[in-house]
């Protein structure tokens, strides 16, 4: 919940300092600025949304859709966000409808799962994970249409990181769970790694095995840091 519309300036200098970027860039808005971040960035990188019902419209006042998303600009959308199970009570059955809803109206999903501090003190992050995978992807989810995204909840916004030796073993532990569900599907899908990802550890964190990328949070909002990360992604 951060941006009015002067910080469309931040894109503006985005855009301007991206050049041709080794990786794909993608930036999710609130919805109240993708329509302008569209016209704002044009073309340039992707817009995305931060959340979705799963309905395409109906008597859901306050609620916006993956088609509202769609019209406005977006072309992926965050699902399952740990802020949205912590704060809002989304389970995993709500995320596998919303993502349902995302691929219905043309947009890619970013499907979020992670432990809390507790889970992972009592051994039972991979477990977590794994049920999170289980019960959050829908039986149509591949590569084409979805993105994993691993958030250790007790990472963000707290400056904490977990060694490259946590990330790499919970990523690969990721990758066996998407191919024991989903088979093939499973090993072309993106796992993106988010937990307070910055300019200084980014660089480690993308070079490592099955890290596809990153879900950045603060260190997103300011051009200059984004695009700090953006060149530390491998060639």
């Amino acid at each position: 919940m951060n941006g009015l519309t002067p910080d469309l300036a931040e894109l503006a200098a985005l855009k301007a300092g991206l050049g041709a970027a080794a990786c794909d860039v993608l930036v999710c808005p609130p919805a109240t600025l993708i329509a302008q971040a569209a016209g704002t960035v044009g073309g340039a990188f992707a817009l995305g949304g931060q959340d979705c019902h799963a309905e395409a419209c109906g008597a859901f006042t306050g609620e916006v859709s993956a088609e509202m998303l769609k019209d406005a600009g977006a072309s992926f959308v965050i699902l399952g966000h740990s802020e949205r199970r912590q704060y809002f009570g989304e389970t995993n059955g709500t995320v596998a409808a919303k993502a349902r809803g995302a691929w219905r109206a043309g947009l890619k999903a970013i499907v979020c799962i992670g432990e809390t501090q507790a889970q992972r003190d009592a051994g039972d992050a991979r477990g977590i994970c794994q049920g999170q995978i289980a019960a959050s992807l829908p039986a149509a989810a591949a590569a084409a249409n979805t993105v994993l995204a691993y958030e250790p909840v007790w990472a963000i916004g707290t400056g904490r990181t977990p060694t490259a030796g946590d990330i790499a073993a919970m990523h690969l532990h990721i990758r066996q769970c998407l191919t024991e569900q989903i088979g093939e599907a499973g090993r072309d899908m993106l796992i993106l790694y988010g937990g307070s990802v910055k300019p200084s550890n980014a660089g480690e964190i993308l070079r490592l095995p099955e890290v596809g990328g990153a879900l950045v949070g603060g260190a997103s909002l300011k051009a200059k840091d984004f695009l700090a990360i953006i060149a530390a992604c491998p060639v």
